[in-house]
């Protein structure tokens, strides 16, 4: 038996002591920081890979807000993959691929598939894939109830506007403008459609000058995976579908089959970006360190949906286990990021993890009452709630099986469901409005941490930060006290 003789602390046992600073307005400091050695974030911020946190729409919102949003694995592949496939459709100067139909296809399977993908038009391709018209949703709306069929609507391909291959955003914008456009399809050289161009695509980067996007353009974003066989199969499928980082996450991630796991990974996909995770430890983190990780995820049990330390015993206060993990990865020779995942209530909770040497953090709970959340809103004696559930819950156990035996054609028995210990519960939240919101408020915090750090960067933090162990009379001084709040 080994006790070890420091205390296990996590963030409401700390406070940063205030340094003298250099920093004269908050806004003269950069939030930016790195998810993995190749992907930099405008702000520090992760969605967590939780079914009722992250998928399309919430995904979206972060990375135009310059974080990112990991989408979860407890859905088919397929699922999973047209989730990565609309938000990598959602911005960029030109859809390469949109979404087409037949022209003798009727206006119902049209009105379906704007429907599912969420998209304002299809263009009509023939059975030699040649590009012949364009139905959008006004064409549809407008269409009298005899015209039955895409080609008795859509505009025919003489009678549009194209733009050659090559256009300049500058040129796409004169042009969709000089005709009172909404899409602008692009032709090649021989004659093909080469994509198409939005209205909205091309102001979007003025809307959102901080987006996280890729080298083409597209908002960038994150799929979670596990670790059995048809997970390889997984990964292949949402790095074809263009999935810009690839979350290995299982809840005791320094374990045989996720290092196995990490290592195939590496060899099948060298240049694939490979979060792993979770651990809480410094021999956890050095192990996928060595073993290939782009970054390091950590959190055992911080949650607030998690009872993993209460069910099994397990686990380590967050804050020391995010410094562990950092000297982990340092004694691993590797220098790649360390995400804190869980445990953060406050903008202090994110400015106390950077401070202790993670690079990111990612957010669950607190952005499940968010309206970009999976789910709708329930009312509780007059006041909006959305549901949030531990990936280990009951609840979660149950969809997870569902949509394993959906996949497998399977069906799961009262048996299997009786051995089931979860460890996590499901819960609700306060509806929080959008994530955007969320985000300005904790940022600004964080604005103002590096401030009182006396750091223009979160590096500079990393090298400032000085902690001091508070006692339960320091926690309640922090907060308001001795007044009744408005």
């Amino acid at each position: 038996m080994i006790i070890r003789p420091n205390k296990g602390l996590t963030f409401d046992d700390v406070l940063l002591t205030p340094r003298r600073s250099p920093v004269s307005s908050r806004n003269a400091v950069d939030t930016a920081s790195w998810l993995t050695p190749s992907i930099r974030l405008h702000i520090p911020v992760v969605s967590a890979n939780m079914d009722t946190v992250t998928e399309a729409r919430m995904a979206i919102a972060m990375a135009r807000e310059g974080g990112i949003g990991i989408i979860h694995r407890f859905m088919t592949v397929e699922q999973q993959v047209r989730q990565v496939s609309r938000v990598k459709r959602a911005e960029g100067f030109m859809v390469e691929r949109p979404y087409a139909i037949a022209p003798d296809a009727s206006l119902d399977a049209a009105r379906e598939m704007m429907r599912r993908y969420d998209v304002g038009g299809l263009v009509a391709l023939d059975a030699d894939d040649e590009f012949v018209g364009l139905i959008t949703r006004r064409d549809i709306l407008l269409a009298p109830d005899r015209l039955r069929l895409v080609n008795e609507v859509m505009t025919p391909r003489a009678k549009l506007v194209t733009a050659r291959a090559g256009v300049t955003p500058a040129e796409a914008q004169a042009i969709l403008y000089e005709h009172r456009l909404e899409k602008l399809p692009v032709i090649d050289a021989a004659g093909k459609l080469a994509g198409l161009i939005t209205a909205q695509d091309v102001m979007k980067p003025e809307s959102h000058p901080h987006a996280t996007k890729d080298e083409r353009g597209r908002l960038r974003v994150g799929a979670a995976i596990g670790v059995t066989a048809g997970d390889r199969e997984r990964a292949g499928a949402l790095l074809e579908a263009g999935a810009d980082v690839l979350v290995l996450d299982i809840a005791h991630g320094h374990a045989d089959h996720c290092i196995d796991m990490l290592q195939s990974l590496r060899r099948d996909y060298p240049q694939a970006q490979i979060v792993a995770g979770n651990v809480a430890t410094r021999a956890g983190a050095r192990e996928l360190a060595e073993a290939g990780a782009a970054a390091i995820k950590v959190g055992i049990g911080p949650g607030s949906i998690c009872t993993t330390r209460v069910v099994t015993g397990f686990g380590v206060p967050q804050l020391t286990a995010i410094m562990d993990s950092v000297d982990g990865v340092r004694d691993s020779g590797r220098d790649i990021p360390i995400v804190a995942d869980g445990g953060i209530k406050t903008s202090g909770d994110m400015v106390k993890a950077l401070a202790a040497g993670a690079s990111t953090v990612m957010i669950g709970s607190l952005f499940a009452g968010c309206e970009e959340s999976p789910g709708s809103p329930v009312i509780r004696d007059g006041q909006k709630f959305k549901v949030v559930r531990g990936m280990a819950s009951l609840g979660a156990a149950i969809g997870r099986r569902e949509a394993e035996a959906l996949e497998n054609e399977s069906a799961e028995s009262q048996e299997d469901w009786d051995k089931v210990v979860p460890e996590g519960v499901e819960a609700v939240v306060p509806y929080r409005g959008h994530v955007r919101e969320i985000l300005y408020q904790m940022v600004g915090g964080l604005r103002s941490g590096l401030s009182y750090g006396g750091a223009f960067t979160i590096p500079e933090l990393w090298e400032n930060a000085e902690f001091i162990e508070i006692t339960a009379a320091g926690v309640r001084e922090s907060r308001h006290h001795d007044v009744q709040k408005l």
